[in-house]
């Protein structure tokens, strides 16, 4: 029978009916704190709801207004913050390339409950302080970095910080302190198989044995493909700044769904149309409030990114509720002369073909009044030997899986190893060359 690691035990395995207590506990504090806040007393104010406003349920919680990433940007740069700036430690926020930046505050309270949570996460991988953690994603601003830092060294881990990119120092700090666990993205680690490869090691040769993903959408196939090749177990992460970063949802070792930590945070499943509740098992826009933060709290905060609840208990033990995997976001959705598709479809259609390399491209375009679709995927080395029928076969296999899977038959374009961008940090699978509206 395989052994259950727990970091927190009670916490982890806590009584439905008491976490539904602390839970309603905890809202009540969290709605006080975001009456502090400039932008909440005048939106409850908006919703009708007095400044003495008191959750008698968490029934009530709908009785909240939502919150989206608009609220944030209009709110720059301390319209959320519900605290004195004397009682903030830390800042992150988001780059602003598409308008203001983001802002999410911290307490030193915020950081140390925000912490724990990211413990208790990767505790439920069964790493341990034995363990060797080098943490290839980005440092700064940037939530996910900072976050698997400190909760890796709370846990007693040894931690290299290696942050993102040059690929060859990251292979020799693996086979130099022996790294057992790495934090990367998905795009990153494929990448760097190749890199092992060109460089003539196998990853057997490595002492690594875990891999925690995260920070893009990926597909089940990916992540299937990454622990093939790699001969390790990878796990799926769940996280947003505007909840902390990682830390909200995160796979035991069954990796039978995602548990979400709902002493921390309260979830709702909407119809992003209809923004009216689903049931669990159902499809929908995950819904967060945060219920143990101070500097920043944030009520029921639109995430845009589609999942659903596993309605059944965990083999595990864990009380905490689980989601499937994010399937993409609401606001990714591709809309190709009028069929729907999402990203991950056609990613998970060529991570199950043995000839498809680890990087590929979504190109979209006009052609006329129609939509156009170019998916490139590099392959497999060996294809490219002048026999132009072997590359024909699998490019129209490629075509026929993705109409099969999507609907529609995109363009298929193979590339050799290397040629399509490599990203170090998210990468951008979708370019849409379509003329805006």
């Amino acid at each position: 029978m395989m052994n259950i690691p727990f970091h927190d035990r009670p916490a982890e395995t806590i009584d439905p009916t008491q976490l539904a207590g602390l839970q309603l506990h905890r809202l009540r504090a969290s709605v006080g704190h975001a009456l502090c806040t400039p932008f909440y007393r005048q939106r409850l104010a908006e919703c009708g709801l007095p400044e003495s406003f008191t959750m008698g349920a968490l029934s009530d919680l709908r009785r909240l207004p939502f919150t989206v990433k608009d609220d944030l940007r209009a709110s720059y740069p301390d319209g959320l913050l519900a605290v004195p700036r004397d009682q903030v430690v830390r800042v992150h926020m988001s780059s602003g390339t598409t308008g203001a930046p983001t802002v999410i505050y911290h307490t030193a309270k915020d950081l140390e409950t925000w912490t724990g949570l990211v413990v208790r996460s990767i505790a439920a991988t069964g790493v341990t302080k034995f363990d060797v953690f080098q943490n290839m994603m980005t440092y700064g601003l940037f939530t996910g970095g900072l976050a698997l830092h400190y909760a890796a060294e709370k846990l007693g881990m040894m931690v290299i910080p290696a942050g993102p990119g040059n690929t060859k120092r990251q292979i020799k700090l693996m086979r130099d302190f022996a790294t057992t666990v790495v934090h990367a993205t998905p795009s990153y680690l494929l990448h760097l198989y190749s890199a092992l490869e060109n460089e003539g090691v196998a990853p057997g040769d490595l002492a690594l044995k875990r891999a925690f993903l995260g920070a893009e959408p990926y597909s089940e196939s990916t992540r299937q493909k990454i622990e093939a090749l790699m001969g390790i177990d990878a796990y799926n992460s769940y996280g947003l700044s505007e909840m902390n970063g990682p830390g909200v949802a995160f796979e035991c070792v069954l990796k039978a769904g995602m548990h979400v930590w709902e002493d921390a945070y309260l979830i709702e499943v909407i119809d992003p149309e209809t923004l009216e509740p689903v049931r669990d098992g159902d499809e929908g826009e995950l819904v967060f409030t945060t219920l143990r933060r101070q500097a920043t709290p944030l009520l029921r905060y639109r995430t845009r990114d589609l999942s659903s609840i596993i309605p059944e208990p965990c083999a595990c033990g864990r009380t905490h509720r689980r989601i499937t995997r994010i399937k993409g976001r609401s606001d990714d959705m591709l809309i190709i002369n009028g069929v729907n598709v999402y990203p991950s479809q056609i990613e998970g259609v060529l991570m199950k073909i043995r000839e498809a390399g680890s990087n590929y491209q979504i190109v979209i375009e006009k052609e006329g009044s129609l939509d156009k679709m170019i998916v490139k995927t590099e392959v497999s080395g060996d294809l490219f030997t002048g026999d132009l029928r072997s590359l024909e076969a699998v490019r129209r296999d490629i075509g026929n899986r993705l109409k099969t899977e999507i609907l529609i038959h995109p363009s298929v374009e193979l590339h050799e190893p290397g040629a399509l961008p490599v990203s170090e940090g998210k990468a951008k699978r979708v370019v849409d060359n379509r003329p805006s509206l």
